[in-house]
């Protein structure tokens, strides 16, 4: 086997004992198991890279902001971008009171943002790829957007929201019905279009990367050329799809901020 293919099957992480399972990727595996009180709380890879994800935003976070420069270096100027990125969604989207909720929103892109990245690197796991973790975090976000929305329109304010102004008394009940269950679904929608572009995204790479595993030296070409592209391509969905979350929590929380 020559070391082009060899290469590419570590970088995708090719298994081949088993054929190269394109879904082998998603396993969960245990590292430590722990139980607690009949609850298994094991500490998995997924658990894992969830944690280094923590940690590399808040080492880089705090080691690139540390002198605060007038003229920034290049890991200032990087957080910088980052923060005004974040803080322009935040206040495009939401207005001026939406800077109360920059901590939330800054924290779920960030933390998208490395697990996607992470999941890029060789033998790496891609936490974003379990929809237990997008729908954990998209329900951490729903939780904190009908607390303000009550919060700020009061309860009876807060189901008035599902009732638009100049609807016709004989059809109020079934448009409360069709909106109230559109905003119980948004955390489905949120997390299925982060875990579904990841997972899809990886298996399409794994795929690609048994065609050059299995295909002769002269016909690698074209698969690896589609590899290179695929990864390029990957890196962009990852940082999109960080955005996107970002952005639609932001637009949730404007809904309620502005239907006071």
């Amino acid at each position: 086997m020559d070391l082009l293919t060899l290469f590419f099957a570590d970088y995708f992480s090719y298994n081949f004992t088993s054929g190269g399972n394109p879904l082998s990727q998603f396993t969960i595996e245990k590292i430590f198991d722990i139980n607690l009180l009949g609850v298994d709380i094991s500490f998995t890879n997924s658990s894992l890279y969830m944690l280094l994800a923590t940690f590399f935003i808040i080492i880089f976070m705090g080691f690139a902001t540390r002198k605060k420069l007038l003229l920034p270096n290049r890991l200032q100027t990087i957080a910088e971008s980052i923060y005004n990125f974040v803080y322009n969604i935040v206040n495009s989207v939401i207005g001026e009171e939406g800077v109360k909720f920059f901590g939330l929103i800054f924290t779920l892109f960030t933390f998208i943002l490395m697990c996607n990245l992470l999941g890029m690197t060789p033998y790496s796991f891609t936490a974003t790829s379990q929809i237990i973790v997008t729908l954990s975090l998209a329900l951490l976000s729903f939780a904190v957007i009908t607390i303000f929305a009550i919060y700020r329109n009061g309860v009876i304010g807060f189901f008035k929201m599902f009732i638009p102004s100049g609807v016709p008394l004989w059809i109020a009940p079934l448009i409360f019905i069709i909106e109230f269950f559109s905003f119980l679904i948004r955390p489905i929608t949120l997390s299925v279009r982060l875990f579904a572009n990841m997972v899809a995204g990886h298996v399409l790479l794994k795929v690609v990367a048994g065609f050059i595993v299995s295909l002769s030296i002269f016909l690698k070409a074209l698969p690896l050329l589609f590899s290179i592209i695929m990864t390029g391509f990957e890196v962009f969905v990852a940082l999109l799809q960080a955005y996107i979350f970002a952005i639609l929590v932001a637009a949730y929380l404007a809904e309620v901020t502005k239907s006071h």
